[in-house]
């Protein structure tokens, strides 16, 4: 069973970053990837300035699941919109994983508008 979660310990963070061959940044939120209870992949991010920086999406070394990216990569993005940033900027080297979850090149960077992009389509048929 897929699971993500925010990394809570500092060391489960640094720990994931090694498997997954990422540049652990201890100042970084982070959510991690299980698969079954085995580790699968990380992304680390921050919040600053009204905009989130998500410094990388990636897979433990020999492992290619891109669906855990993109749910672990919505779920990060979820938390920044919900945290009042609109915007998202990728750090990273240009990856599927990143284009997939919705970050788009501008400027020279790979941008995402997260206005609305969270928002339920259900909630326009509430009951009254």
């Amino acid at each position: 069973m897929l699971e993500i979660k925010p990394i809570q310990d500092k060391n489960e963070q640094k720990t994931l970053c090694e498997l997954c061959g990422a540049a652990y940044r201890p100042s970084a939120l982070a959510y991690s990837a299980y698969d079954n209870g085995v580790p699968i992949g990380i992304c680390q991010f921050r919040i600053a300035d009204d905009t989130g920086y998500l410094y990388n999406l990636c897979n433990t070394n020999g492992t290619d699941d891109l669906e855990a990216l993109i749910i672990m990569g919505r779920a990060a993005l979820n938390f920044i919109d919900l945290c009042g940033a609109h915007t998202a900027y990728f750090e990273g080297d240009k990856t599927r994983a990143a284009t997939a979850v919705g970050f788009r090149e501008k400027g020279g960077k790979l941008f995402a508008d997260l206005t609305g992009m969270f928002d339920s389509p259900c909630k326009k048929h509430k009951e009254s």
